[in-house]
């Protein structure tokens, strides 16, 4: 298969990447990514350089950028494209709705021109809302309940992805995802923050109360299943994954207190994040039916595989929160001509 990855050196792009890489190593895989602050060369240093990868500098909003990616054909793209944290949506909604709006129409578009080309659009529980603290699960027939500017713009991308299957009846899948942890992922997020705060002796803040409940899925497994539904999922298609590990925010901190063994006098309560969402939760039934997948990983297993993957690559994330990862591109570049 002649596989297009959209953000493939994002965190779940480039674990993605790396997945398809070992599962199917004849599968050419091209890696568009325009390289923002959450993308970064590093995270795919073992990849890049070996047969079968080609990386395109580009911005998914730009057509000519997509265009040179899908240069030769593609089966299949997998958009992980987008701009992702909640907060950043709340202090500049704009680039959201470009990358994740305009992005997502581009690649739609593109993928409709080359004629058999399945999109799977990979997005977020998210859109769902929030959950009472007794409510059900969402499952893919949640009504979208977006309360974010980040939630309003990936509920923006999936209705135009299942427009473009139902007027146009193309091949598109929809993945949508609980909260994510594991390798690679921008120390900006919860379960990172926490781990490298730890290691540096600094404070561990926790918005509000810490009560507010995800379900959380290691990143791998989270790849396992979009990889499931490229490969098996019916076109038109929602699929959920989750892995009925829900936690509150503040058990999650007082875990990796634990397995940092820091003094739990860090954890620190700031005020809390506008129109905070209390509970996600995904129900999962539909993809452990249909594409045969299951989360490999307990929640217990994974978090503690994650802490030690932290402390061994302590190079990787100093030098993504000092900014210094920033000379990494331009050495990467250079090495390129580009």
């Amino acid at each position: 298969m002649r596989l297009v990855v959209t953000g493939g050196l994002g965190f779940i792009g480039s674990n993605f990447v790396r997945l398809v890489r070992d599962r199917h190593p004849d599968w050419p895989v091209t890696n568009l990514d325009l390289v923002t602050y959450a993308g970064n060369p590093a995270n795919l240093a073992d990849v890049d350089g070996r047969p079968g990868y080609r990386f395109v500098k580009g911005d998914i909003a730009e057509p000519a950028d997509v265009a040179r990616a899908l240069e030769g054909g593609a089966d299949a793209i997998v958009n992980f494209a987008a701009e992702s944290h909640v907060d950043r949506s709340i202090l500049a909604a704009e680039p959201f709705v470009r990358t994740n709006v305009f992005g997502t129409v581009r690649v739609l578009e593109a993928a409709r021109a080359l004629g058999r080309c399945r999109v799977v659009h990979v997005s977020t529980d998210e859109v769902y809302g929030a959950l009472g603290p007794d409510d059900p699960p969402f499952t893919e027939a949640t009504p979208l309940s977006p309360t974010s500017p980040y939630a309003a713009s990936k509920a923006a991308a999936d209705l135009l992805a299942l427009a473009f299957a139902r007027t146009y009846g193309q091949d598109v899948v929809i993945t949508r995802c609980s909260n994510n942890y594991g390798p690679y992922q921008f120390p900006e997020k919860l379960v990172p923050l926490m781990i490298t705060n730890a290691v540096e002796g600094r404070r561990l803040p926790v918005f509000g109360d810490g009560r507010q409940v995800r379900d959380w899925i290691h990143v791998e497994d989270h790849c396992a299943g979009v990889l499931a539904a490229l490969e098996r999922g019916r076109a038109g298609e929602v699929y959920n994954f989750g892995a009925r590990a829900e936690r509150a925010n503040l058990d999650i901190v007082s875990r990796i207190v634990v397995l940092t063994g820091v003094a739990p006098g860090l954890v620190e309560h700031v005020a809390d994040r506008p129109a905070h969402d209390r509970r996600y939760a995904m129900d999962a039934a539909k993809a452990e039916r249909e594409l045969g997948w299951r989360p490999a990983r307990s929640f217990e297993q994974g978090l503690a595989d994650t802490v030690r993957w932290y402390v061994e690559h302590e190079q990787w994330w100093r030098a993504v929160k000092n900014g210094s990862y920033r000379d990494f591109y331009r050495t990467w570049y250079e090495e390129r001509g580009s």
